[in-house]
């Protein structure tokens, strides 16, 4: 009998996730349908349950349920626990798992695909939301020399600084406190993509040979992948290739197999 697996969220109707693990499914010759739920914005719990109770095996959790997913598994993985927040369910009888592979994805994309090693550089991280917490362990697994957490609240970076503080050298600030500083790899986890904003990065930041990375992506280049290549950044990388890879670690965890991302990512950069 075919497996269920879908992605929930609200909206939902934009999401690569189907097409995605219909390729990994045919690449891998696994037996399985992934499909697309809309849920209400206050009925997460009961959607999971349903599906659950049809006979799903697992979900994909997208914006803005990973906070609730996470309260609904019962049971985590380490990087989900310090996230605070779930995007892979693994349903097994009374067993709920709950994983973040965003993390894991962001580092493969990074290191496999863009050979560009995390070891020893100097990393910031834009943002101080469920984006960069989700990223923050496995960025920290790297053992990067250092890794500032900018935001526009420097407190709020400066919480999720102490948070992670066992797991790495990391400091949390303001973007003004950035004047002065160069990183070899600057991430964007803010959702200023998504309505045209850059955050205000003073100038300098980026170090020669430096990738500049946006977790968002789109056609054409972000305002912080725009400001980046004036700014002298040689890399350029949004997060089509952060989503396959976060993908390829759900199916992993479902499935026990590892598709080949390399192909799908090429498809979706095709027009």
């Amino acid at each position: 009998m075919t497996d269920r697996y879908a992605v929930v969220g609200n909206p939902i109707g934009h999401s690569k996730s189907p097409r995605i693990h219909a390729e990994f499914a045919r690449q891998t010759a696994q037996d399985l349908g992934y499909e697309a739920l809309l849920a209400p914005l206050d009925g997460f719990a009961a959607a999971a349950d349903a599906f659950r109770a049809a006979g799903g095996k697992g979900l994909n959790v997208t914006v803005p349920f990973k906070r609730e997913a996470w309260r609904y598994a019962t049971t985590l993985t380490e990087r989900a626990r310090l996230a605070e927040a779930v995007n892979t369910l693994k349903f097994d009888g009374n067993v709920v798992l709950g994983d973040n592979t965003d993390g894991a994805g962001l580092v493969r994309d990074i290191t496999v695909n863009m050979n560009f090693a995390v070891y020893g550089k100097r990393v910031l991280l834009m943002g101080a939301g469920g984006a960069a917490r989700g990223v923050l362990l496995p960025l920290l697994e790297q053992k990067p020399a250092s890794l500032a957490i900018a935001n526009r609240t420097a407190e709020k970076a400066a919480q999720l600084a102490t948070h992670f503080a066992p797991y790495g050298k990391l400091v949390g600030s303001g973007y003004d406190s950035l004047a002065g500083q160069a990183f070899d790899l600057v991430i964007n986890a803010t959702s200023a993509s998504l309505s045209d904003a850059l955050p205000s990065l003073p100038p300098g930041v980026f170090a020669d040979g430096s990738l500049a990375y946006d977790m968002m992506y789109g056609k054409g280049l972000t305002p912080f992948l725009e400001f980046a290549k004036t700014q002298g950044a040689a890399l350029l990388a949004d997060g089509l290739g952060m989503l396959v890879e976060q993908a390829a670690e759900s199916f992993f965890l479902w499935r026990g197999v590892r598709p080949d991302t390399g192909p799908v990512i090429a498809r979706l950069k095709t027009p």
